[in-house]
């Protein structure tokens, strides 16, 4: 396992590294020691690999990963797994704001808490969150999960589109156009598959209130022409 370590080698040595990969050829596997609160660490994987960070990083960890795994064994700062298509980020601490913004696809396991704006605009990405989140979280959401098995800050799901939110705690307020809709069974199956990718074993999905677009904001209605 090649290991990389921060605090003797650049940042540019590590993600070189990671970009210039042949899947057959060379180790699949690496670990990064002293990160130092370094910024954009790991970003821009395509491949398989997985990653694990022994310690916290700063902004965009794991950005616009694609099929990578990625570990940081400590918390993240702004934008961890911004824009992420696939693959797999865990963060065993806790995230700064914007975690998992744009996201459109894979997993994130946030094992702490998520401050504000988590999941902001995220376009099919699913995240999981076992602590809290702050408020503006899920802000223009388009699609994909957001699970939080703690509390929702002020404003979840302002002008949601059709990502669907399912929070175990309490809610201080929904945003517009934001409203608790019916757990189906649907639902409740879904939940349960996230609920195991994320090492969530001992909550059951039927203990989650679901939330989602009342599809008002973003579809015209001609009784209100007047203020378009």
């Amino acid at each position: 396992m090649p290991t990389f370590d921060l605090s003797t080698q650049t940042l540019r040595d590590l993600n070189s590294a990671l970009h210039s990969i042949d899947a057959g050829k060379n180790d699949l596997a690496f670990e990064v020691v002293n990160p130092r609160g370094s910024h954009a660490v790991a970003v821009g994987i395509d491949q398989p690999v997985s990653v694990d960070v022994k310690g916290s990083v700063g902004y965009y960890c794991a950005g616009m990963n694609d099929g990578g795994t990625v570990t940081v064994h400590g918390s993240a700062g702004p934008g961890v797994a911004e824009n992420m298509m696939s693959g797999t980020v865990v963060v065993e601490g806790d995230a700064s704001q914007y975690a998992g913004a744009t996201g459109r696809g894979g997993l994130l396991v946030i094992k702490g808490n998520a401050a504000s704006r988590c999941g902001i605009s995220m376009k099919g990405i699913d995240i999981v969150v076992h602590g809290n989140i702050g408020h503006m979280s899920a802000f223009m959401a388009q699609s994909g999960h957001l699970v939080v098995l703690g509390d929702a800050g002020d404003a979840l799901g302002d002008s949601l589109y059709e990502a669907k939110l399912f929070v175990r705690g309490t809610v201080k307020s929904l945003g517009a156009d934001c409203i608790e809709k019916e757990l189906r069974p649907e639902h409740i199956a879904k939940l349960a598959e996230l609920l195991d990718k994320a090492g969530v074993t001992d909550v059951k999905p039927e203990e989650f209130k679901r939330y989602g677009s009342a599809r008002k904001l973003y579809n015209f209605n001609i009784d209100n022409a007047d203020a378009y």
